[in-house]
């Protein structure tokens, strides 16, 4: 099976105030329809990792492949592009657009993409909505909905164009136990329908509950390859 994504040999530096070696020729690839978490304590590197294979952050030294496309080296205009189709984000705080409702929120990276009519990211954000259980709350304000419930907006955003790779930094690091649970049952369910997911976790629980562990000591993969 072609991975969906392999990073080859990743070194990545930080020089202010001095040279500092962040990532250490990290190479691993990922599967379709993985559900990865990346672990290790803070300042291990495994954010600026994420960061690195978002293609937020094109500062570095190796190779990343992601979809058969070779993303290392690709100009700022093709890298949005790539982005905005093949990837979905969920971080640790939602983002979403207090004064929008629900579904305005969800449509919005589908407008931006501009791969199919208005009406019909609409149809496809509610679909989004009924599948993480937020369909009821499609016209209420974002302000107007609990911790939980927008970091499942958060979620169904994240799919509305059907991304090749979910990312997540932290998704359940702002949440109680309870809603960390709901986050993390629809992340296994999405994974078990073919979603290739991966996270960066300081949670073992959700960790635990994922295909494979990669955990990360002073810029190195130190298990999990």
């Amino acid at each position: 099976m072609t991975p969906v994504l392999s990073a080859s040999r990743l070194n990545k530096y930080f020089y202010d105030p001095d040279k500092f070696h962040v990532l250490r020729d990290v190479s691993f690839d990922v599967q379709p329809g993985e559900f990865l978490s990346i672990v290790g304590k803070s300042g291990c590197g495994k954010s600026t990792l994420l960061y690195l294979l978002s293609t937020m952050d094109t500062e570095y030294e190796g190779e990343i492949t992601m979809a058969g496309t070779r993303l290392t080296g690709r100009d700022g205009d093709f890298l949005a592009r790539f982005r905005n189709e093949h990837l979905g984000f969920v971080f640790q705080f939602h983002f979403l657009l207090p004064e929008f409702s629900t579904l305005q929120n969800v449509m919005l990276p589908g407008l931006k993409l501009g791969k199919y009519p208005a009406k019909e990211v609409e149809e496809r954000a509610m679909e989004k909505l009924r599948l993480i259980g937020m369909a009821d709350h499609a016209r209420k304000p974002a302000s107007k909905l609990s911790g939980g419930q927008q970091q499942r907006v958060a979620i169904a955003r994240a799919l509305i164009n059907d991304p090749t790779i979910i990312m997540g930094d932290e998704p359940t690091g702002n949440l109680d136990k309870a809603n960390s649970e709901n986050v993390f049952s629809i992340f296994r369910d999405l994974a078990s329908k073919g979603q290739t997911i991966i996270t960066v976790t300081h949670d073992p629980d959700f960790a635990g509950g994922t295909d494979r562990i990669i955990e990360m000591s002073d810029g190195q993969i130190i298990s999990g390859h």
